[in-house]
């Protein structure tokens, strides 16, 4: 069975929100098509707690796009967003979210971050939707949404790893680019890795 995975798609992402990404908002009409095409769609939130360590504002001395380590793992430094409960955490307004059949969340403890749909950045903690996955009887996943160069990405290569064939609706992807050229050397380290470039 195929499913459809949102990631991400929430009001900080949009232009305007504490973690913009460019032209984020043209992903949601384009999610909105995709969802017609799929029985079972899935989508993501980053859920986080207000004193979560990712955000720069909890380093003195520290700003947004700073890498540190934290808990033994490298972290970029963010902005606050997408805090628990707030505007800035809600799915985008025009996001046709009736058709979303199971949202998972993710980034919740505080002193690791969640890029990935299926675990925190160290592997250490799972979100269930595998298990969750494997019980609807999903083999292939295409992945949509926010952003390109993290959570698509890192949401692709745990995918592949557990074993989903894997394809990227780069149309309905946007890439955060914090660096020049990151969206590309996303795509290509997820192509590489198994996944279907669509």
């Amino acid at each position: 069975m195929d499913a459809l995975l949102l990631v991400d798609i929430q009001n900080d992402f949009m232009p305007g929100g504490a973690l913009a990404v460019q032209n984020g908002n043209e992903v949601v009409p384009m999610a909105n098509r995709l969802m017609a095409r799929f029985d079972l769609v899935i989508a993501t939130k980053d859920w986080h707690p207000a004193n979560h360590m990712s955000f720069a504002v909890r380093h003195e001395g520290k700003h947004v796009g700073d890498m540190i380590q934290l808990n033994g793992l490298p972290q970029i430094l963010w902005p606050i967003h997408c805090i628990q409960g707030t505007r800035g955490s809600e799915f985008a307004p025009d996001l046709n979210t009736r058709d979303i059949d199971k949202v998972f969340t993710k980034g919740s403890d505080p002193g690791i971050d969640s890029y990935s749909a299926f675990f925190d950045n160290g592997h250490r903690q799972s979100t269930g939707l595998e298990d969750y996955l494997l019980v609807e009887g999903v083999s292939t996943l295409h992945v949509a949404g926010l952003a390109t160069d993290y959570c698509v990405k890192f949401t692709v290569l745990d995918a592949l790893q557990l074993g989903f064939k894997t394809h990227v609706v780069t149309s309905a992807c946007r890439a955060v680019n914090l660096d020049e050229g990151d969206e590309h050397m996303a795509l290509r380290e997820m192509e590489e890795a198994g996944a279907i470039i669509d």
